[in-house]
């Protein structure tokens, strides 16, 4: 089995990395592809640089940056794994990524926006979920315990 990863560097993401290694930890035979999408470059990006293999070039290599914590993770779990920068709409670019590198599934975080707010601007999971011909494991972000409410509630129980 081949599950696409999608990377953006968010905590998200890596959430969903830690959870296809879970997966694969606890006895699938999987091997991963860890893809980030860059999107286009602006006009004033293209004016300001002269040369798309310039443009082209950073694009890479901010992809590739972002891809190294979910590597790190990947290589220490000692699970093959397969790299892919690409430039694009996010969406339609990881339905290419995942019908080119012959995915099985698609592992991939969701922010948890919220339903009006998923609708109004548009989520790239949700796109993906429903343009993807193949299984689709959205993993949610888990909440960070606020410390304030933490630290208040450790003084409460004392007094």
């Amino acid at each position: 089995m081949k599950i696409l990863l999608p990377v953006d560097g968010s905590a998200a993401s890596l959430q969903a990395v830690r959870q296809a290694l879970h997966l694969i930890q606890g006895g699938l035979r999987a091997s991963l592809v860890l893809a980030n999408v860059q999107e286009p470059a602006t006009l004033y990006e293209m004016l300001l640089a002269h040369d798309p293999e310039v443009i082209d070039q950073v694009s890479a290599k901010a992809g590739l940056h972002l891809l190294e914590p979910a590597q790190a993770l990947v290589r220490a779990a000692g699970v093959e794994h397969e790299i892919e920068v690409a430039s694009g709409d996010p969406a339609h670019t990881l339905i290419d990524i995942l019908e080119n590198f012959g995915c099985d599934m698609v592992v991939m975080g969701a922010r948890g926006m919220g339903m009006l707010r998923s609708a109004m601007l548009g989520s790239v999971s949700h796109e993906v979920l429903h343009a993807a011909q193949v299984p689709v494991l959205i993993v949610k972000q888990t909440p960070v315990p606020d410390v304030d409410s933490e630290a208040d509630t450790a003084v409460d129980s004392t007094e």
